[in-house]
């Protein structure tokens, strides 16, 4: 896994646990790992303030330039929650093995409540956490290679499923699909 070609990126929503999924695996099989929304905080300070003082929009152009400096540096690359509902980023995800964290609406409550991400507030967190991946599910569902769902169980067991999957071993408690179901979805 050292060019961009075998990257492998994490997509779900927010509060799945890319990030630190994403790390541990990385570390694991000793490959970069890219965090498209630490990117954008590196090159544009925290997000909240971006969507504050220059709205969405301006986050999103953001967030597509993360997605592909991450694509192209290849390793694990975790997205953002609504960085597949850019065209272009779901065009360039068919060149990579993609992988949909889960986790439920009961679990998620913990991991948002006294969020501070833009998207989650004003409303109750959860219910509109609830909304958002609902909209997103099929576009995640869609993309994904394969599902783990990290609702249970400690990081770890998600982490050595995932490393196995990307390995070639058995993928444990995922769900995988063929890369020709796969094409045949998105034809």
């Amino acid at each position: 896994m050292t060019s961009p070609s075998d990257a492998v990126v994490l997509i779900g929503p927010m509060g799945a646990g890319k990030t630190s999924i994403g790390r541990k695996a990385a570390r694991a099989l000793g490959v970069p790992f890219f965090d498209t929304d630490a990117a954008v905080v590196r090159d544009h300070g925290p997000i909240e303030q971006l969507f504050v003082e220059h709205g969405e929009a301006r986050f999103r152009a953001a967030e597509r330039a993360a997605v592909s400096e991450g694509l192209a540096t290849g390793g694990i690359v975790s997205l953002g929650g609504g960085a597949v509902m850019n065209p272009e980023t779901r065009a360039d995800l068919a060149a990579h093995r993609v992988v949909l964290l889960t986790v439920s609406p009961r679990v998620v409550a913990g991991r948002v409540r006294d969020s501070n991400r833009p998207l989650l507030q004003g409303a109750d967190a959860v219910e509109r956490w609830t909304a958002i991946f609902e909209e997103r599910r099929p576009v995640y569902e869609e993309l994904a290679d394969v599902t783990f769902d990290t609702s249970s169980g400690p990081v770890q067991d998600v982490v050595d499923a995932l490393v196995a999957w990307i390995r070639g071993g058995v993928a444990g408690q995922a769900e995988t699909r063929t890369d020709e179901s796969k094409q045949e979805e998105t034809a």
